[in-house]
């Protein structure tokens, strides 16, 4: 997947998983009780600061905070704008 936007400095553009549908026994959420993500898929990555390199790259899958992030919609389809910082994991 290729953005036209391009994050500056130490931000990360990520694609947000889907939220489950079903728990582990087979049972159906309901849109009000599901989950926010925490996890996604990297779709953009900035240049990184002057001393710091960027460790995440474009196509990783990631685990970030539940609050981590500000939601943007760009060409319909929904992503999250972080700090590389924000991002706990890679998977």
């Amino acid at each position: 997947m290729n953005l036209e936007i391009k994050p500056l400095a130490d931000r990360v553009i990520v694609k947000a998983a889907p939220a489950e549908e079903k728990t582990a026994g087979g049972i159906i959420i309901p849109d009000t009780a599901k989950e926010k993500p925490q996890r996604g898929t990297v779709v953009a990555v900035g240049a990184g600061k002057k001393d710091e390199p960027m460790t995440v790259k474009v196509g990783d899958n990631v685990l970030y905070g539940k609050y981590a992030g500000t939601e943007i919609n760009y060409n319909g389809e929904d992503y999250l704008i972080m700090k590389e910082s924000d991002i706990l994991a890679i998977l």
